[in-house]
């Protein structure tokens, strides 16, 4: 059975949407704060290898990081709805870049829009 990773392109496909995706990250006036980091690239890559592994790529995420403990790796930040909304709109645009199916963007956009309400942990 082929994963969706594999489905949807792999690696190639994963870090495009990922490299748009912090494109609009780097400049955005709520989620620029929340990266400590001078330069997004550690960010990114540990994006990267967490989607590539969620979708059925190589496990490389959790062999150096772990388990991905998602709301605990978040929990210093304050994850308004706001922020939220700020972020699911860059992954949107970067889905809409990706080239992807109808299903597949779907099942994408499905899954981080799932992800993203499950990471607020402050509301105004």
């Amino acid at each position: 059975m082929t994963s969706f990773y594999d489905e949807i392109g792999g690696m190639p496909t994963i870090e495009r949407i990922v490299t748009r995706f912090y494109l609009g990250v780097a400049t955005d006036p709520v989620l620029r704060p929340m990266y400590p980091e001078q330069d997004l690239s550690g960010a990114q890559q540990r994006f990267t290898l967490f989607l590539a592994q969620y979708w059925g790529g190589p496990t490389t995420y959790s062999d150096t990081r772990g388990h991905p403990r998602l709301r605990m790796r978040h929990a210093p930040y304050a994850v308004t709805p706001d922020a939220k909304d700020h972020w699911l709109t860059h992954f949107r645009a970067a889905l809409d870049e990706a080239s992807l199916t109808p299903e597949q963007d779907q099942k994408f956009w499905e899954y981080v829009t799932h992800a993203a309400q499950f990471m607020v942990n402050t509301f105004d």
